[in-house]
This record gives structure tokens, sequence and C-alpha cells, in this order.
């Protein structure tokens, strides 16, 4: 066995455990009772995000190798929604499901990561190569579900009354209140005809919505040089930011009124007073910390409220060619850091940045025609593209390319406002 293939092995295997340990990390701090709950359809229970991403190595690397499935009465809970795969239990009733139980979960979890790591061990050198690659699709999309766990159990806990913690205040690194933010300014960006998506290349993961390279024309545009803070927010609010018809796309207008949307999912204005509700439980915010947890409508209008606009993702991912993919991420702080600083601040690991682009198919996609070809093509409808990752995205996960999508409505993610504006 050549040292090539032994690291190969090994670092994968590293990789596997390190992944599977902090999903477990996670849910950790949360109770038997905490793990089942589903506060809304969009949301699923930590027990079921546990399980779906065991489901995952399960049916795409073990039962095609011939390992026999744990148990297969327990395949249509979790899937999600491979239709090639088979039958799957209504993604809303999710939260219905008292067995199995986290217990059993758990158990479930630790057989198959050993199946997992006895299949590497024993693995030749072109199996490997094929195990490899679905391995890595497995890591990227339990990080996925690392970062959805934690903003759907945040929702579930703002349903309480209670408002409980996640993790306490006293353990979070919390900004000072009086701090105040950084002046709102835009730094200018040359356009021109520039590259943009990812080459799918040997060794290096990259999801198949990246890809492939292609060329687009950007006229010159400004960034402002960090995210909308909780005090633009609060102003927005006060000025009766969501009576204004004027500021808010049509649908976007229908979805206030329908829904008797006054503020933002997790924040409460009344007079001069601001509370925010996160994982650290209900508090009074800084000025300076990024807005969180806003949909698409409520980005757009307060872009307009500020006097710009959103950028596209284009925008962004080439305003980011120099900038190194660091940021507050996933760590044991769970709130995002304010800007301080020069230049382009925030771009990467505090808030994904909505954009104006449509989630579609760059020129050239094309998915497999197995299940995993379902991964990502075919949410390419009715859907907005974010950029850049947030404070419960895992470190290591984003790059410069990636693409992240969720529909308009959509206000539980960790979403923020990145401004733009035409230059000159």
């Amino acid at each position: 066995m050549t040292s090539g293939l032994q690291s190969t092995r090994g670092a994968l295997a590293l990789r596997f455990i390190e992944t599977r340990e902090r999903t477990e990390m996670l849910a950790a701090p949360l109770s038997a009772e905490d793990q089942m709950l589903q506060s809304m359809d969009d949301c699923s229970p930590t027990r079921w995000h546990r399980a779906h991403t065991t489901w995952f190595f399960e049916t795409f690397l073990l039962l095609p190798r011939g390992v026999p499935a744990y148990c297969a009465a327990w395949a249509p809970l979790f899937n999600s929604y491979y239709e090639q795969v088979g039958p799957r239990h209504p993604r809303a009733r999710r939260g219905v499901l008292s067995r199995p139980s986290v217990s059993e979960v758990a158990e479930y979890r630790r057989v198959v990561e050993e199946r997992v790591l006895s299949l590497l061990e024993h693995a030749t050198e072109s199996e490997l190569v094929k195990i490899s690659s679905i391995l890595t699709l497995g890591f990227a999309h339990e990080e996925q579900h690392q970062e959805l766990l934690m903003t759907d159990i945040l929702h579930a806990f703002s349903e309480n009354p209670l408002k409980p913690a996640y993790q306490p205040q006293t353990l979070a690194r919390m900004p000072l209140a009086s701090s105040a933010p950084e002046l709102l300014t835009y730094i200018p960006v040359e356009g021109g005809l520039v590259d943009v998506g990812a080459a799918a290349e040997e060794g290096r993961f990259v999801f198949d919505n990246e890809t492939p390279v292609h060329r687009v024309w950007l006229e010159p545009f400004a960034l402002s040089n960090r995210l909308v803070t909780v005090a633009e927010v609060r102003g927005f609010v006060r000025d009766g930011g969501y009576r204004r018809a004027s500021l808010w796309l049509s649908e976007g207008f229908a979805w206030t009124q329908a829904n008797a949307v006054d503020s933002p999912i997790y924040m409460r204005v009344e007079g001069d007073d601001c509370l925010v509700f996160d994982l650290s439980g209900e508090r009074v915010p800084c000025d300076a910390e990024p807005a969180v947890h806003l949909n698409y409508y409520e980005a757009d209008a307060i872009a307009r409220f500020l006097g710009a606009r959103l950028p596209t993702e284009f925008e962004l991912e080439h305003a980011g060619r120099a900038a190194p993919v660091a940021g507050g991420f996933l760590s044991d702080f769970l709130c995002p850091n304010i800007a301080s600083g020069s230049g382009l601040q925030q771009l990467w690991g505090e808030a994904w940045a909505w954009t104006r682009s449509s989630y579609e198919a760059y020129p050239g996609f094309a998915t497999s025609e197995d299940a995993l070809g379902e991964y990502n093509g075919k949410f390419m409808v009715n859907q907005r593209v974010l950029r850049g990752g947030s404070y419960l995205t895992p470190p290591g996960h984003v790059r410069r390319t990636y693409r992240n999508f969720w529909p308009a409505h959509t206000r539980f993610q960790a979403s923020g406002v990145r401004l733009a504006r035409g230059y000159p």
C-alpha cells in the first residue's frame, strides 16, 4: 500500500469523524424534547437532521456497496427530497414522528459511522477514488445541515414564551451595546468582462450549481463597506418602513399585509426600546452588529430606504476575488462580528447577503441523471441567491463561488443586507 493511499484514506477518515462530531456537539445542549421540535413547515427537528445526514451516507455510500441498511423501514422517514431513492414522509410533518427516539438515532449514527470507517479502511485504490467524491459531498451536505440545525432550533425557541437560550449570554461574545456602527461608505469596483463560477477540478470540491466558469459583463458599481446594522433596521421600523408601499416590491408588500409584519422576525421595537432574540436568548442588541434574519423582501425594501439597491451575485463574487474567505463563521461564540477597519468588511461568515439574482443554471450547467443529480438543479425556480456565509455556517464550508438559495419569503435563516449602487 502506497504512502499516498494511506494519506488519502487517513485524511478522509479524519474529515468524516470531525464532521460527524461537530453535528453531535451542536446537538449536545439540546434535550430530547428540544430535538423533537418542528416549529414550522420549513424547519426540521434536530433529531431529523442527525438521522437524515446519517441516511445520506448510508444511502449513497454504503448501500450501493452491499452494506445492509441499519433499518430499511426508516428510509422513508429520513429521505428529504430524492425522488429516485424512494418514498418520503411529508416534510411538514417530520415533527409528529416520536419514533425512532433520540437515543435510537444516536445508535444509528454510531453504527453507520463504524461501517463507513470500515469501508474506508478496506477500500482498494480504485474504490477509494469513487468513495472519495461521495464522502466529500456528504461532508458538505452535513455542514449545510449543521447550519440548519442551528437556525431551526432558534426558530423553535422563539415560539416559546419562556424565550429559552441555546447558549447563555455569559458564554457568548456579545458586542457592547454602546458600540456605534462604522460609518456607511461605498467602495467603487471596476466592472468589465469578468470570469465567474468554478471549474470542476480533481481534488477540489465545489457544488455542481457553481459550475461551469463563464463570463459576464458588469457595469462599474460600488458596494457598502459593511453590512446593514441593527441601528439602520431599527430606523427603518421606526420610520414606518413596513407601511410604506413605495419601498416594497408588490409581492413583498402583499406579504407584509397578509402576515401583519411590522418588524424583523426576531426583533421587537417599542418606542426607543429594541430587543432581539437569538441563540443566547432575548437581549438588547448592539447598534453596530449586523442585522440578520431578514428575508429578500425586507432586504430589498431596506436597501431602497437607505438609498441603495441589493447587489447581484456576480458583483459580490467579483468584488470578493482578492479578499480571503475569513470571518466569524460557526464558533463557540454564536453572534456575528461587528465591522471594524477599512475596505470591504463582513464579506464572509457574518450574515448571508441577499442578492437581486435569481437562482438559475449557469450556461453549460448539467445535472447527473442519478439521484445525487437532484441535489441542486431541480430547485432552480422561484428562489434568490445569497452569498458569503453566516456566523452559523461551518468554517471552511463556503467559497467565493458558493451559491446559497432560498425563496424570497424566507426569514429564519441568518441572512442580512449588503448595499450596492451604480458607479460612477
